[in-house]
């Protein structure tokens, strides 16, 4: 007997099993009657596909990149460059677009000629960033005239601006091997893009227009939340233990950009931090509003920094964009006005005059 229990047992368990399964489907059947004959309507999957019927929506998440990436200029490929006849002057140039305080800095084993900061600081990756102030189209356009002074300018004329202007210090002479190797880079760096064209993402991103201007005290907020813990709470960045330049440049004070340096113009200096700052933040990834940058940029600007003879520069007036903080100007609006803003009256009075 004892070796049919087990089978009895499981004969019985598998019937209770069955006998539960029909005492819930009599159930369910029974409340589905009961609520039909109530008057309530059940929906049917008709109903959640009628146009008629309220249905969830779903809210499309909007990318956030400031451009889209299709078509987007793409550095041409490092790895290659030794195929290039002039392969080590542009591996020269580079290293000295990187690492330009190392070489020409105030204590650089070149020349001392510069205040400490390096080309790609402004120049994102050595000039390779899409919207990260890049060399894209340097080959492609210079040399050309300049409104800025009046006059046709090289590559090498350009890079000089740069250096006396955003590194506050000298020139070299366009035969020197730094700056035969700079502009090599720089002309493989453009080296695909045709001749007269700009490509996507050249330069910077351009921020649209505030109805407001921009407002250096909620600059100073955005300034300690978002940039202070590299460039430090004076603005004098990070410096190298060993004095070669620095981890982290100052946006402000003896060793940063002079008042003739691009970045000195709200515009510029807006689309830049837009893009790509704080660190991390990529024109497909940003980290901070069209408010905010063009706020951070007032504080920044309006912190000290060293001068520079602008005398000579914009010699036609009228061509002075609308963010150039000094006067004289072709338009009544008044100085400080041209440095923070509002742009739109300015941007809206020269259209109607053209």
């Amino acid at each position: 007997m004892n070796h049919l229990g087990k089978p009895f047992l499981q004969i019985i368990s598998l019937l209770l099993g069955l006998l539960v399964l029909a005492t819930a489907l009599v159930g369910m059947i029974g409340g589905v009657v009961l609520i039909s004959s109530s008057g309530i309507q059940l929906p049917s999957l008709k109903d959640y596909n009628s146009e008629t019927e309220t249905t969830i929506e779903v809210t499309e998440v909007k990318p956030k990149y400031l451009e889209d990436p299709a078509g987007m200029w793409m550095a041409p490929d490092w790895s290659k460059v030794e195929l290039e006849p002039n392969a080590e002057e542009i591996k020269y140039g580079r290293d000295l677009i990187a690492n330009t305080a190392e070489y020409l800095g105030p204590n650089g084993k070149v020349r001392k000629m510069s205040n400490g900061l390096n080309c790609q600081n402004c120049h994102l990756q050595a000039g390779t960033v899409p919207l990260g102030n890049n060399y894209s189209a340097v080959a492609s356009t210079y040399p050309k005239v300049r409104s800025r002074s009046g006059k046709s300018e090289d590559i090498p004329k350009r890079i000089n601006d740069c250096f006396e202007r955003s590194l506050n210090g000298g020139i070299l002479e366009s035969d020197s091997r730094e700056m035969v190797a700079m502009v090599a880079y720089m002309n493989w760096v453009g080296k695909d893009v045709p001749k007269g064209e700009k490509p996507k993402g050249v330069g910077l991103y351009e921020v649209p227009l505030l109805d407001r201007a921009a407002d250096p005290e909620k600059g100073k907020s955005i300034y300690i939340n978002q940039c202070q813990s590299c460039h430090g709470p004076e603005g004098q960045g990070l410096a190298k233990q060993d004095g070669s330049g620095f981890i982290y440049p100052p946006l402000w004070g003896s060793n940063s950009y002079n008042q003739g340096a691009g970045l000195f113009r709200l515009s510029r200096f807006a689309g830049y931090v837009r893009a790509n700052m704080p660190l991390g933040a990529t024109f497909e990834n940003p980290l901070i509003s069209d408010e905010e940058a063009w706020d951070v940029a007032a504080y920044v600007n309006s912190m000290e920094r060293p001068s520079k003879d602008l005398s000579q520069d914009w010699p036609d007036i009228s061509k002075k964009p609308m963010d150039h903080p000094f006067g004289p100007y072709s338009d009544s609006f008044p100085e400080v006005q041209h440095k923070f803003g509002p742009f739109k009256p300015i941007t809206e009075a020269k259209s109607k005059s053209e």
